[in-house]
């Protein structure tokens, strides 16, 4: 077939005519791209472009503060926080670095860098040389150097030496109050950063406060754009931390314990210092007490408070819980008559002893506890059922943690009286079968001379924001726990105890003293006796309540008496704290009841 004929009018194809419109028309494709693609940029993603651009140019940094203090009742400084640096190396920067001086050479380099730093930093010059050689750009060569030895090292202008700013924690009082106030830790690079006993642990986040933050816009060069944004968010500072401890007693005190311990070859002591009416705690000491500027330097066993986490049988300072819960019961008076033998055989075949051999004594309840006879306790403490002599042992705060402030607090061994053996219902009524701590033996008193009334004790008084502001801490309601009319007999009782009983040697010139010794066997694992526990808890004045003090020393080698051993610490303790307290004399006389009845 013959090939058809194109029309005459058409161009051929790559004519000069359709290669012209061709053209035109990818180039209106290629103009609509772009006018497309503009009209997205500028009115569908510029918001989101411009918010990635600005994304790019912001940075936050965290703006942290200063760990707050802690000070003691009176203002008195016992940790804070201090600047200091460390000194940073460029090792490659240093490695180039020459000094000239009149145009010549005066230094050059690592080794001359160390013959000027090592005296300012106290090292070896040939040491110093060693970690300012290499090719590392960020080297730490001294840390926690003050303000003034960073000052003299600047002032040398040696290239790749720079500081990092740190915060050290120090102690202005060394080991007085460490057992309260605690100690920090940290990771081996990074020592001290956060509380690690005592109050610095227990009241971490008041201390530290929050970190603010503050965010900014920088150009290419890394440098703030002045009319970028800046945002803020400021930092809040810690609260400073009142403690209730006066400082001068608390290191009196614990001259008192330490002297005590050596004297009486004791492998620890504790002594407690509490206020009656509020429950404060002005001395709360524990022998051979942790500096904690040098924690490290102390055994494990002596960087905490054995106050309120080693727990004893507190023996026969327990005893007043009896003589309470009988006069409150109805069960007996201060008068009340018994005959005490040496030894005594309860209805279940239990037999229990005195601690000195002796004949049948006529004694009142007020002898009773003036003697300290276990057999004359048990005798007052059957006529009470078990539940009830369950309720005064935690009534008076056997069982439960006080809350005292510090981390680590035991609440003691009370075990619920279903649980108790044939044994344990007459022990527990003379201060064994129950384990405590110092600071529940002096909560037993505390109650006493607040005329029956237990609160709360408390290391901490309060808070002080840093605008001043002072928020006391929040305790717990106090709670009534016997009558004001039994707790006035028991003072009565109490006081004879040292001015006739086991006590004397507790005894202050000028001063009523109202108080109870003690001393308990400590058993081991295995059931065999491994120590023993003497203890003294005593109130001054008698005639008007001011302080509590507990005294307890483990395993003494002189004497395993309470009044021996304890006592004279007692008395030692509140003659000072009376006087640094500036309480008054007694006046009166005591009026005690009578002990016998024949």
């Amino acid at each position: 077939m013959a090939e058809r004929a194109r029309p005459s009018h058409l161009p051929r194809v790559g004519h000069p005519v359709r290669r012209q419109r061709l053209l035109s028309v990818a180039s209106l494709v290629v103009l609509l791209v772009f006018v497309g693609r503009l009209v997205m940029v500028q009115g569908v993603d510029a918001a989101e472009l411009s918010a990635e651009a600005l994304a790019g140019r912001l940075t936050t940094a965290s703006v942290s503060t200063e760990r707050a203090d802690i000070v003691d009742r009176n203002g008195v400084v016992l940790a804070t926080s201090v600047q200091r640096y460390h000194v940073v190396v460029n090792q490659e920067e240093l490695a180039g670095w020459m000094r000239a001086e009149n145009g010549h050479i005066t230094a050059e380099g690592p080794l001359d860098a160390a013959r000027i730093l090592a005296p300012i930093l106290g090292v070896s010059e040939s040491e110093l040389a060693a970690e300012l050689v290499g090719d590392r750009t960020y080297v730490y060569i001294a840390k926690y150097v003050t303000p003034e030895t960073w000052e003299l090292i600047d002032d040398e202008d040696i290239a790749g030496i720079s500081r990092e700013s740190a915060s050290l924690r120090i102690y202005p009082n060394g080991s007085v109050a460490g057992n309260v106030i605690g100690f920090m830790g940290g990771r081996s690079d990074q020592p001290g950063t956060f509380g690690n006993a005592g109050i610095e642990l227990a009241l971490e986040d008041t201390l530290v406060g929050e970190d603010g933050s503050i965010t900014y816009e920088r150009g290419g060069g890394g440098t703030v754009i002045p009319t970028g944004i800046l945002d803020e968010v400021a930092a809040r500072p810690g609260d400073t931390v009142v403690l209730s401890v006066d400082s001068d007693i608390q290191y009196q005190v614990q001259q008192i314990v330490d002297d005590a311990v050596a004297k009486t070859g004791a492998s620890a002591g504790i002594v407690i210092v509490e206020d009656v009416k509020s429950g404060e705690i002005y001395a709360l000491a524990d022998s051979d007490t942790v500096d904690p500027n040098e924690p490290g330097e102390s055994d494990a066993d002596d960087r905490g408070s054995r106050a309120v986490s080693t727990v004893f049988e507190p023996g026969s300072t327990a005893k007043v819980i009896t003589m309470a819960a009988a006069i409150e019961e109805g069960t007996a008076t201060p008068t009340s008559k018994y005959v005490a033998p040496y030894e005594y055989t309860t209805e279940n075949g239990q037999t229990f002893k005195d601690s000195h051999e002796h004949a049948d004594q006529p004694l009142t309840l007020a002898g009773i506890l003036v003697s300290s006879s276990n057999t004359g306790t048990i005798q007052v403490g059957q006529e009470l059922d078990l539940a009830t002599r369950y309720e005064y042992l935690s009534a008076f705060g056997f069982g439960s943690a006080t809350d005292v402030g510090l981390p680590g607090e035991s609440g003691g061994i009370l075990r619920d009286w279903q649980n108790w053996d044939g044994r344990t219902e007459y022990a527990v009524l003379y201060g064994q079968g129950v384990s405590v701590t110092a600071l529940q033996t002096a909560q037993v008193y505390q109650t006493i001379a607040n005329g029956g009334v237990r609160v709360q004790p408390t290391v901490v008084s309060g808070y002080e924001s840093a605008d001043g502001t002072f928020t006391p801490r929040e305790t717990q309601d106090e709670t009534r726990v016997i009558s004001e009319e039994t707790a006035d007999d028991l003072m009565r009782m109490l006081e004879d105890v040292t001015a006739e009983g086991t006590g004397g040697n507790a005894r202050i010139d000028g001063y009523r003293v109202a108080g109870k010794t003690g001393t308990a066997q400590v058993f081991g694992s295995d059931g065999k006796q491994n120590g023993t526990v003497a203890s003294f808890v005593g109130i001054a004045p008698a005639d008007d309540p001011r302080i509590v003090v507990s005294v307890i020393m483990f395993d003494p080698k002189t004497s395993i008496w309470g009044g021996e051993v304890a006592a004279p610490v007692f008395r030692d303790v509140a003659t000072f704290t009376l006087q640094s307290l500036g309480v008054p004399p007694s006046t009166g006389k005591a009026d005690p009841y009578p002990t016998t009845w024949e």
